[in-house]
């Protein structure tokens, strides 16, 4: 599994049609249409310099493993091994990796969890 983290400070945020325009300058790395609104993952320095809302930040933790988006349980037992630890898991699978967002807080004990569940052949 390989996690590995990424040091920057993210955060979920949303933008309205009128804001659109902002997104190359906001540079989100990830993005979904809700009814409601486009949210957005960015940096909190993004969010920031744009006024953007947030109500968390997170690091964003990615398994190495080149994973299918047709795979079974490895969703689960992430989330379940992070549960242990009392951390909640916002999960982004992508095309070739997953990406887990951990609260900042609870980033290195969530690396902790990730590395015993990959010593147990996840």
């Amino acid at each position: 599994m390989s996690p590995s983290i990424n040091n920057q400070a993210f955060v979920f945020t949303k933008i309205e049609k009128a804001d659109y325009p902002k997104l190359e300058k906001l540079q989100p790395i990830g993005t979904f249409q809700e009814k409601e609104a486009l949210t957005v993952i960015v940096t909190k320095q993004a969010a920031e310099q744009f006024h953007l809302p947030y109500e968390s930040v997170f690091k964003c933790i990615t398994l190495s493993v080149h994973s299918s988006l047709e795979a079974v349980g490895l969703t689960a037992a992430v989330a379940s091994k992070l549960a242990e630890y009392n951390i909640s898991a916002n999960v982004v699978a992508a095309y070739y990796h997953d990406h887990i967002f951990v609260c900042e807080t609870d980033a290195v004990q969530a690396m902790k969890a990730l590395h015993e569940l990959s010593q147990q052949g996840i």
